[in-house]
């Protein structure tokens, strides 16, 4: 596995979530830079040692509502 994807949505408390789609990992953070942190290690902490991905991709889901 070269590359590992995460859906990431702003949080109703604030902050971020973090899943990722293929495994069992989530993380969550009060800011982007934070969150990109606290994803980087949850990955390095779920894979053995030389098996974790080269590349994690964030993908940003953003639900907004809008009156008619």
């Amino acid at each position: 596995m070269n590359e590992i994807l995460f859906l990431v949505e702003e949080a109703p408390e604030g902050g971020y979530t973090a899943r990722a789609l293929d495994e069992s990992i989530f993380s969550e953070a009060d800011d982007l830079d934070s969150l990109h942190q606290q994803v980087r290690d949850a990955v390095h902490c779920h894979f053995d040692e030389g098996k974790a991905p080269e590349i994690i991709r964030l993908h940003f889901v953003r639900e907004e509502v809008i009156q008619a």
